[in-house]
């Protein structure tokens, strides 16, 4: 009996010691986390592409004859209409071969005018009888022949005409002058490029888009063909570099029909208005599309652990433990959440806070379920 007692005065007098020494005694601790449940929903999925501008009407503008720049008409940049003139090619050739063709024809036209005086003639002289009919046909043959010269010789001058034409060069539509590469004097030819007219009225916008992401993102319909799917994309709005947004949505007007094999993408183009002309060919934005989307499950940016390359979402399973998960998750353009396509389904809780201090099959108090 004294031994006992002695025991417990010796525990006292320990417990005594540390309180009075100021030593904190060890505590259980427990990992506080918060979880959410899993669920499906609608949310507005901003996605963006890269875009180059051109004008839907964008005309190289080639001579059609040869020979030196006599005059340059317009300037880079400047708006043009159609029927304009741009430039002008040296004329002296073509006017040269106008003049000898004209000469020509009125030769011919005199030519037709005797042969026709020389047929009247034999034909009143046969009707009396003093030449024969063999003198009036001969007439006639070469009153044709004459007609036929002359229709050679107007021909002739119509095809200077139409090459003296071709030293002016016209816009064959409307829209905005590009780049200039040459100077008065430079001689040119059919095969040169002397400017490109922008007929930028309207523009097009030019970017690929992934043919999964345009499918699954586009349409709850699995029967839709990818044709059906890129009539249903939102309205286009339209970024410039300088990040201002264009005042005009676009819309969504055609597709390649073939699939880019190394990139897995297909090319699609989306028209934009250009009332103003503001917007000129070659220049380079992002076009954006807020797709409506319903059924998708998203997921706290905070729930996720990054392991080497694995996406980890700690699910919590009946016996209140953590069990780690891979997840494939796709940016939605919220900072704090992400749409998860694999590896979860509705209805399971995950943690949502905390889950970078989660171990494998650790029990977790919950401070609060969502």
């Amino acid at each position: 009996m004294k031994k006992r007692i002695t025991e417990s005065i010796f525990v006292a007098l320990g417990v005594l010691c540390f309180s009075s020494c100021n030593i904190d005694i060890p505590k259980e601790k427990h990992t506080s986390s918060e979880t959410v449940v899993v669920k499906k929903q609608r949310i507005i999925y901003p996605v963006k592409y890269s875009v180059t501008i051109v004008g839907q009407n964008d005309v190289v503008i080639t001579p059609r004859t040869s020979g030196q720049l006599e005059r340059i008409c317009i300037t880079p940049g400047q708006k043009v209409g159609r029927g304009q003139l741009l430039f002008v090619i040296d004329q002296k050739q073509a006017q040269i071969s106008l003049n000898n063709a004209t000469a020509n024809l009125q030769a011919a036209k005199a030519q037709m005018n005797s042969a026709q005086l020389e047929y009247e003639s034999n034909r009143d002289l046969c009707a009396k009888g003093i030449v024969s009919d063999y003198m009036v046909k001969s007439a006639l043959n070469a009153l044709n022949t004459a007609k036929a010269t002359v229709a050679q010789a107007e021909a002739a001058v119509n095809a200077a005409k139409i090459e003296m034409g071709y030293c002016s060069v016209t816009s064959p539509v409307s829209g905005i002058i590009g780049d200039i590469p040459f100077k008065v004097g430079t001689q040119v030819n059919e095969a040169t490029e002397l400017t490109t007219v922008s007929g930028n009225d309207d523009v097009t916008a030019r970017f690929s888009i992934d043919e999964t992401t345009l499918v699954e993102l586009a349409s709850e319909k699995k029967d839709l063909s990818l044709k059906e799917s890129i009539a249903l994309l939102p309205a286009a709005r339209l970024f410039l570099k300088d990040g201002s947004e264009y005042p005009y949505k676009g819309k969504v007007k055609s597709m390649s029909g073939v699939m880019d094999n190394m990139t897995g993408s297909i090319s699609v183009e989306a028209s934009f208005p250009n009332p103003k002309g503001t917007l000129l060919s070659g220049q380079q934005g992002t076009v954006e599309f807020d797709f409506d989307v319903e059924n998708i499950m998203t997921i706290p940016q905070a729930a996720i652990v990054r392991m080497q390359d694995k996406t980890i979402v700690y699910k919590v399973g009946k016996d209140s433990c953590a069990h780690s998960v891979i997840v494939t998750t796709t940016d939605i353009g919220d900072k704090n959440k992400v749409a998860v396509t694999s590896g979860l389904k509705e209805g399971d809780k995950i943690v949502a806070t905390g889950a970078a201090n989660i171990q494998e099959n650790q029990k977790v108090i919950f401070g609060k379920d969502e």
